[in-house]
């Protein structure tokens, strides 16, 4: 593994997991201001359906009851309906559909658990009793809840429900690789819906004191909520705060605005009242943002030595029922990103189309990005290897990146990596798979091997701030402009400040989530925090130093000052002081300019963590029952940071990969009721569903940020789920099984396993 022998690169103790485990997290529930109202949204129980009437007047009347919102009293209020919806533009030059997404339903429900009506009361008890009794009749219409094109249409501006058609890439070129490719491989690849499912379901209050509005929501950054709120309410920014305190969980699924935090927000200005809302498991699972649920086409071309020629892709998208706000909804350029994976591919090119449905409120929490390419090409390249009988992993050591600086067919450049040796070190550990599939069979199991490389391209805002300010007891603020939401940023930043300056890391305070004190920032996402804010605050510790060593260099009359071992010294004299001893001398002189620095930065480019992931799996053939029997990981991820965190975050994610390939799946039935709304029906993973997850790593830093690091939140689950999915493959191809998709559930693979006995006999 990969380590420096100072500083980040060494484990860490998370100084987060004291509070956190004694209970002293402080979330939003645990935040909520004493006195403070209740909100209950009431929810349309029909997928899709003409809003005839909707009545609140016995609502008003109940005990408790302090306010009732509808749309109409929204719009009455000044307040505007519909919510930020990014189009991108498509195949024909123009921007996608762009229907309106009301924060209440106005005209039509287009999803079950669309909110219809926001009541406040005195206490959750008091606001659902009196939600129960709003009365409101809605017009059933037919609902869309498949991926095809159909009336009757959900918006008036997509005719036959298409929102977007999209194209990236030579599709002449490809077209012409492929034709003329000794070999032609397709494979249709299926992803499950799922949904993010975190521990802290989504909450939030709000508080308005006469002049300023405060939203306290558990979510991925602030300022974007700050200037939505911003927007709707008509209310300028500088009135609108916007904080983020602990965090259970994120997953992308919370970096989005929400219809709930607009109406709680007017909630709070109509009333003077603090108003709070938590919402329900089987609320979230009715109206977080979901993932996933797409169908990919894929097509591989080979030359006669197996070298790839061309690879095609189309891909048919549930977008939901309305745009999101980062794009529109399969994120067809993060998919386009890392299109043909960690392979050399001459020619490439992706064709998407979105078609709206009445199944989720938005099918994009984490979007057609990063883990549905890499399990589209990682699938289809073991397809490959079975119609051309070549071994899995040389096929993959032929045909990946070898040359660096490497430019994609998708417009990114690669500035590093070793692919190939990746691939080397993870092939030994299949050792001895034989005797194991062998003494499987003899207990009348199944055993199956998968392996799946994966890269990623970390995205976000390439634009980051730090600002550093040393308080008078010796220590240090540091404001970021990321959100920690769970994965330990408190103290890597820490950890770092004081590393750097040699400020004890208890005195180093972190501030993050407060659009108040932070002044901008781009929030957690895409795996960009420790690599852009690290690159951020080594810049404004640097400046800060600096800055320090020419105030000391006139101070002492010394021709030149330096920081060296956590001290600046002037050489040939006696003069050594610490930072905290410069910056209370800098006081004295009144520079409030050298005790309080910010910097801004700007990465050159994306930076490429990538890795191989192998699995074996075993199944039972009476019961469809899977188990994931070993599992091993080796990544490249530059230089480490906390090499325990980045551990954790690599079993955290290959638990998630698990659970959408084996046992997760947001469900509708035909009428587009969810039948799967709360843990006794959506099956989230367990720690005994679980192996040891051997994990190794072997860095190449990256050339794209001074610290050479390489984000590593998404790892884990964008490898696992191609790696699954080979592995129950390869498990299933000696009875015929040719066509598997996630989910790995016991009832499907019993049904697929009956199926080929049926037929062979």
């Amino acid at each position: 593994m990969q380590q420096l022998k100072f500083g980040l690169a060494q484990p860490l103790k998370r100084r987060e997991d004291l509070r956190f485990l004694t209970g002293r997290g402080r979330y939003v529930a645990d935040l909520i201001p004493e006195g403070a109202l209740w909100a209950v949204f009431l929810r349309s129980d029909h997928a899709h359906g003409e809003i005839l009437a909707l009545d609140a007047t016995a609502a008003r009347a109940m005990p408790g009851v302090h306010l009732v919102l509808t749309a109409g009293d929204l719009l009455a209020r000044g307040v505007r309906l519909g919510m930020k919806g990014e189009r991108i533009t498509g195949r024909d030059g123009q921007h996608g559909r762009g229907p309106e997404r009301p924060v209440l339903a106005q005209v039509r429900v287009r999803f079950v658990g669309e909110a219809l009506a926001m009541v406040v009361a005195d206490t959750p008890e008091a606001a659902r009793d009196a939600a129960e009794m709003i009365s409101y009749d809605i017009k059933e219409m037919e609902p869309v809840l498949h991926l095809e094109f159909q009336h009757p249409a959900i918006h008036p501006e997509a005719p036959g429900n298409l929102a977007l058609d999209y194209v990236f890439g030579d599709e002449p070129g490809t077209e012409a690789a492929l034709a003329r490719s000794v070999h032609r491989v397709v494979l249709e690849v299926v992803h499950n819906r799922v949904t993010a499912a975190p521990m802290e379901p989504r909450a939030a209050f709000a508080e308005w004191d006469g002049e300023r509005l405060h939203l306290c929501v558990n979510g991925q950054g602030v300022w974007g909520q700050r200037n939505e709120l911003s927007r709707m309410l008509d209310l300028p920014r500088e009135r609108v705060r916007v904080t983020n305190p602990d965090v259970g969980g994120g997953f992308g699924m919370k970096a989005m605005t929400y219809p709930e935090y607009v109406v709680l927000a007017e909630a709070a200005r109509a009333l003077g009242r603090s108003v709070a809302w938590v919402s329900t498991r089987t609320e979230g699972m009715l109206s977080d943002n979901a993932g996933r649920d797409l169908v990919a086409r894929a097509e591989l071309g080979f030359d006669a030595d197996h070298r790839i020629t061309g690879y095609r892709v189309n891909l048919l998208s549930n977008l939901g029922a309305y745009n999101s706000q980062f794009g529109q909804g399969i994120q067809t350029e993060l998919f386009a990103k890392v299109l043909t994976g960690v392979y050399d591919i001459p020619v490439a090119s992706l064709a998407a189309r979105c078609v709206y449905t009445n199944s989720v409120p938005i099918d994009a929490y984490r979007g057609a990005g990063r883990p549905e390419a890499i399990l589209t090409i990682e699938r289809a390249m073991d397809h490959a290897a079975r119609v051309l009988g070549a071994d899995p992993v040389e096929l993959r050591r032929k045909n990946v990146i070898r040359r660096f600086p490497h430019a994609t067919p998708e417009g990114e450049v690669i500035d590093g990596g070793d692919f190939a040796g990746l691939l080397d070190t993870v092939a030994p550990r299949a050792a001895g798979y034989a005797g194991r599939a062998a003494a499987s069979r003899a207990k009348g199991l199944l055993r199956g091997l998968g392996i799946a490389a994966y890269i990623e391209a970390i995205l976000g805002s390439p634009d980051e701030i730090a600002r550093l300010v040393l308080e008078e007891d010796g220590g240090a603020t540091l404001y970021v402009g990321t959100q920690s939401n769970g994965q330990g940023h408190e103290s890597v930043y820490s950890r770092f400040v004081s590393e750097s300056t040699g400020i004890p890391q208890e005195l180093v305070r972190v501030v993050e989530g407060d659009s108040d004190r932070i002044a901008r920032g781009g929030g957690t996402g895409g795996s960009r925090s420790v690599t852009v804010q690290g690159t951020a605050t080594r810049a404004t510790v640097g400046a800060m130093i600096a800055a320090f060593e020419d105030f000391l260099a006139g101070e002492w009359e010394a021709a030149e000052v330096s920081f060296a071992e956590h001290r600046f010294v002037a050489p040939g004299t006696n003069h050594r002081i610490t930072l905290a001893e410069a910056a209370a001398l800098a006081r004295e002189r009144g520079r409030q300019d050298l005790i309080d620095r910010s910097e801004k930065i700007t990465l050159e480019g994306r930076s490429f963590p990538n890795g191989v992931h192998l699995a074996e799996v075993e199944i039972d053939p009476e019961t469809g029952k899977l188990t994931l029997d070993r599992y091993s990981v080796v990544d490249d991820f530059g230089v480490l940071v906390a090499p325990n965190l980045v551990e954790g975050q690599v079993h955290g994610g290959v638990a998630q990969g698990f659970g959408q390939a084996v046992t997760e799946w947001l469900v509708q039935d035909g009428s587009g009721q969810v039948v799967t709304a709360s843990f006794m029906d959506y099956a989230m993973p367990r720690a005994t569903d679980l192996p040891m997850i051997r994990f190794a790593e072997q860095g190449v830093p990256t050339r794209s940020n001074p610290l050479g690091m390489k984000g590593c939140g998404e790892a884990g689950t964008v490898g696992a789920l191609g790696a699954i999915s080979n592995a129950v493959r390869d498990a299933l191809a000696p009875l015929g099984v040719t066509k598997v998709d996630m989910p790995f559930t016991r009832s499907r693979l019993w049904t697929w396993i009956e199926e080929a006995r049926h037929a062979s006999s």
